[in-house]
């Protein structure tokens, strides 16, 4: 089976974890997992890589976090979108679909 390679889907891995998070807050094992049940195990983000992320998009505004007991008492810091985030997501979206136009015209039919 062919997998995404990170270094191809780096610059969208802030839109797959800001489009979980319009469904609702979550952590980050939660994101990881339904990442890999999305892309039906095509891609795989790796810890550091999504940790990353949230400290990058915390930083930036496009995510809150907040502690929160899980069901079974342990501690979990869960992320939700702001506004801010919203509308980068929608920024991104943009900018997939005119990527997506551009390297089409590259790809042999």
């Amino acid at each position: 089976m062919i997998t995404i390679s990170s270094d191809v889907i780096r610059g969208y891995n802030d839109t797959m974890i800001l489009y979980l998070l319009l469904q609702n807050d979550s952590y980050g094992y939660e994101l990881s997992r339904n990442i890999r049940e999305v892309s039906e195990e095509k891609y795989i983000i790796k810890e550091t890589t999504l940790y990353s992320a949230f400290a990058r998009m915390e930083t930036n505004g496009y995510v809150e976090s907040y502690s929160k007991n899980a069901e079974n008492g342990k501690r979990r810091t869960y992320y939700r979108i702001t506004d801010k985030g919203r509308n980068y997501y929608k920024e991104k979206c943009e900018e997939w679909n005119l990527t997506k136009e551009v390297i089409e015209k590259f790809i042999a039919k």
